[in-house]
C-alpha cells in the first residue's frame, strides 16, 4: 500500500485533531473524589499515535526511543493498536491507517461551522482570488477545518501546514475574531494557558495590547493580521455566533502582502469576510443545530 499519496496527505491533515480525540476518549477515573486522571496506558496510546505521525512510520526501537519507553511496552503498545486496526505494519515499520482518517472526516464533517461554511468559504475564495480558511477554537487553540484556494492563491507550504497543526489564537485574524467574541475571563484562560510567544515582529506579545485589539475588533466587526504570523502575509477574519451567542467559528481571507493593497485590506476584503460570515451565521442559525 502506498502511503505517498493523496490519501497519506489527507491524513497528516487530520493527525492532530486525531491525536487530542483520542485524548479526549481517554478512560477517567475519580481520584479522592474531587480531581481526575487519565489512564497512562490510553495517554502513552495517543503519544504513540502522535510519534508515528511525525515520523511518518516508525519501527518498534525507534517509537522507544522517541518515547524513552522500553521495547517491550512500546511493542505492546504497539500490537494492541495494531489489532484495534488504527495501525498498519509493513516490512517491521508501523504506520496509521486510515481507520483514522475515516475519524477525523467524520469530526470534521458533523461540524456545522463546516456544513455550512464550506459553500461560502468557495464562493469567498473565488471572489478574492486568495486562500480562505474555516477557522475554529477547540481547548484554547486554533484549528482550520476546511481551506479553499482562488486565483492567485499560490502553493505555499506553510499555509498546507495550517490543516496539520493546532495554533495560538493571537496571532490569526481568525483566532483575534474569536478572541474578540469571548468574554473577557475566558480570554484569560486561554492566555494563561497558552502564553503570548513571538512569531514575528508584529506579533503581539502583551495582554494589555492585545485586549485593546480586541476591544477595537468589537467595534469594527472583523480582526486583521497584519503580517503576525508569517512576515508577508496578511489576513481578514470575521466571527460566525450561533443564535445563542455561542462562538461557533471564524472565516478568514489570507494572501501575501503585495496582493493586498491598502484600500482592499482596509476596505474591500473586510466588506467581502463580513458578508460571507454573515450569510454563514443565518444558515446555521436556521437550521436545526442547537449550540
Amino acid at each position: 500500500m502506498n502511503y505517498k499519496g493523496d490519501l497519506f496527505v489527507r491524513l497528516r491533515r487530520h493527525q492532530t485533531d486525531i491525536y487530542y480525540a483520542a485524548k479526549m476518549y481517554s478512560h477517567m477515573e475519580k481520584n479522592g473524589g474531587s480531581s481526575w486522571r487519565t489512564l497512562q496506558t490510553v495517554e502513552r496510546a495517543t503519544e504513540v499515535i502522535r510519534v508515528l505521525a511525525e515520523l511518518n512510520g516508525a519501527g518498534v526501537s525507534a517509537v522507544a526511543e522517541e518515547l524513552d519507553m522500553s521495547t517491550s511496552s512500546t511493542h505492546s503498545q504497539l500490537a494492541t493498536l495494531h489489532e484495534a486496526d488504527y495501525l498498519v505494519k509493513e516490512n517491521g515499520e508501523y504506520r496509521l491507517s486510515y481507520k483514522l482518517l475515516l475519524l477525523g472526516e467524520h469530526v470534521r464533517d458533523s461540524s456545522a461551522l463546516f456544513q455550512f461554511g464550506r459553500s461560502e468559504a468557495d464562493a469567498l475564495a473565488d471572489e478574492t482570488g486568495h486562500y480562505v480558511h474555516l477557522f475554529t477554537e477547540e481547548k484554547g487553540l486554533g484549528v482550520n477545518i476546511y481551506e479553499s484556494r482562488g486565483e492567485h492563491a499560490g502553493d505555499y507550504e506553510y499555509q498546507s501546514r495550517k490543516l496539520q497543526q493546532r495554533e495560538p489564537l493571537h496571532i490569526t485574524a481568525s483566532g483575534k475574531a474569536i478572541l474578540a467574541s469571548l468574554d473577557r475571563p475566558d480570554v484569560e484562560k486561554i492566555l494563561d494557558r497558552h502564553g503570548l510567544e513571538r512569531y514575528t515582529e508584529n506579533t503581539i506579545t502583551d495582554e494589555s495590547t492585545l485586549f485593546e485589539e480586541l476591544d477595537r475588533i468589537q467595534n469594527q466587526g472583523y480582526a486583521v493580521n497584519n503580517e503576525e504570523e508569517i512576515v508577508g502575509f496578511q489576513a481578514v477574519a470575521a466571527p460566525i455566533q450561533a443564535k445563542s451567542g455561542v462562538v461557533v467559528g471564524s472565516i478568514s481571507v489570507a494572501g501575501p502582502a503585495r496582493f493586498f493593497g491598502n484600500q482592499e485590506f482596509t476596505e474591500e476584503i473586510p466588506k467581502q469576510v463580513l458578508n460571507a460570515a454573515n450569510m454563514i451565521q443565518v444558515n446555521i442559525n436556521m437550521s436545526d443545530v442547537d449550540y
